[in-house]
């Protein structure tokens, strides 16, 4: 297979794009990433932000821009028509999945979304945390709920399949793969710092420390060797970081393209 497209989650540099969100964008082209995933538009229109891109050369092959499943999936429908998608991310936190039941619940939420999406022609995508890796009884909670939502794909992010080391996320990759359609990679170390580091994005109370792809405890060769063949981009995303992160998503830029994982425009 050819080595995929370098992409880049927009979310990295959230507080970076507070400030200049055009300067982000500007600055991720000139790295050389060929496509961004948003997660906001900062004050310009989803029509203004596809121009900028498009202007810059940029590509989005999907968006976390809205989130369906929350009263906004119209808007997620036509923000998809806008951006020029063909697929619509939906998620959901700890609490969707702390038990059977309420797996059972979130697993029928899903699917009727899904038949709503179905019928836009859309395809819809789930994207995970660390949370859906637990288990019960032995068992994966996102076994549980993929076997109650069977036509629902995923995007997995490798780094949270792990369960804070405690799977395999190769191993989560190919248990999943006939349902994976898009991927996100960050590294990091699974140790709880004594560090001042940044708590997990705002839904676990425990710190972690967040690194550069390539500077961490992650595989990510062997995870990216799981990855199925439909999946045709690598997105870069890094929830925090304890650097600069413009230097660490350029680093994550230069060890995907070294290393012969994914292509870029430099």
């Amino acid at each position: 297979m050819k080595p995929r497209k370098a992409a880049v989650q927009l979310y990295s540099l959230r507080e970076e794009a507070k400030k200049d969100f055009i300067g982000v964008l500007k600055r991720v082209a000139d790295i050389g990433y060929i496509a961004v995933e948003p997660a906001g538009f900062h004050q310009l229109t989803p029509q203004e932000f596809k121009n900028i891109i498009d202007d810059l050369g940029l590509k989005i092959y999907s968006s976390h821009t809205p989130w369906c499943g929350k009263g906004d999936t119209a808007e997620a429908i036509d923000m998809a028509g806008i951006l020029g998608l063909d697929k619509v991310v939906c998620g959901y936190g700890p609490d969707d999945f702390k038990d059977i039941d309420t797996i059972k619940r979130t697993a029928e939420k899903t699917n009727i979304l899904n038949e709503e999406i179905k019928t836009t022609g859309l395809t819809l995508f789930q994207h995970n945390h660390a949370w859906e890796f637990e288990r019960i009884d032995g068992k994966l909670k996102y076994e549980i709920y993929a076997k109650l939502c069977p036509t629902v794909k995923f995007q997995m992010d490798a780094f949270w399949s792990s369960n804070f080391g405690a799977e395999n996320p190769a191993e989560m990759m190919k248990k999943f793969a006939d349902r994976v359609i898009l991927v996100h990679l960050k590294d990091g170390s699974f140790e709880q710092p004594d560090n001042d580091t940044k708590m997990v994005d705002g839904f676990l109370d425990r710190k972690l420390e967040l690194k550069a792809l390539g500077s961490g405890s992650m595989n990510i060769p062997e995870i990216v060797a799981t990855i199925p063949e439909c999946v045709d981009n690598l997105i870069v995303e890094l929830d925090y970081c304890n650097t600069d992160m413009f230097e660490a998503i350029e680093q994550s830029y230069n060890y995907l393209i070294n290393s012969g994982l994914a292509v870029g425009n430099k």
